[in-house]
């Protein structure tokens, strides 16, 4: 892997440098052959908090995790524990939908050595992660990007579905990390 290491607001040392590629390398295990495509990390320190961001493409799938803790290191630690579940539950996934030879299966090892478990043992001990515990059906109410945002403040969530009157689309409003809003419209 190809790693595009940067930082805001910050400086990335060598030794920092070193040592997210040391842990991110980690994850080449989970590979038939490690991916060809550029790893992005970014380091950034906002109000104290260490934070991490780390986005592997792959063919068919977009690994992406962060972390924020007091200390970089931590963080580092974490955003890999992190990919490593992504990974597991991505390859559960495959292993249900493409049972077939030639398919995205050969992207991911079956068994990756010093553990001595497999990809689907350590899977299906995640499994309880993917249960869907509910379901709710409701009619979207056509209204602009500003009357979605406070109607998300009025129910206390972080995300609001509605119907947009701009673009005639369901679309998503949702509060980010940093406390400003986000918008999630279809690429049709």
């Amino acid at each position: 892997m190809k790693y595009n290491i940067r930082g805001q607001r910050m400086e990335v040392t060598d030794a920092l440098r070193e040592y997210v590629e040391k842990k991110l390398s980690r994850l080449e295990r989970y590979f038939e052959a490690p991916p060809q495509s550029d790893v992005t990390v970014t380091l950034s320190v906002t109000k104290g908090q260490q934070a991490i961001e780390v986005t592997i493409p792959l063919p068919g799938a977009l690994l992406r995790a962060e972390e924020k803790r007091e200390d970089m290191y931590a963080s580092i630690d974490f955003v890999v524990d992190k990919l490593e579940r992504q990974i597991r539950k991505h390859k559960t996934k495959i292993n249900r939908n493409f049972r077939e030879a030639g398919s995205a299966r050969a992207l991911f090892k079956e068994d990756f050595g010093s553990s001595g478990q497999s990809v689907t043992t350590l899977a299906r001990d995640e499994e309880d992660d993917l249960e869907l515990v509910r379901t709710k059906r409701f009619n979207l109410k056509p209204m602009d990007v500003e009357e979605a945002i406070l109607q998300m403040n009025l129910v206390g969530h972080n995300f609001y579905v509605f119907a947009n009157t701009s673009s005639q689309e369901v679309s998503v409003v949702y509060r980010r990390n940093d406390g400003k809003y986000g918008l999630i419209e279809s690429a049709e």
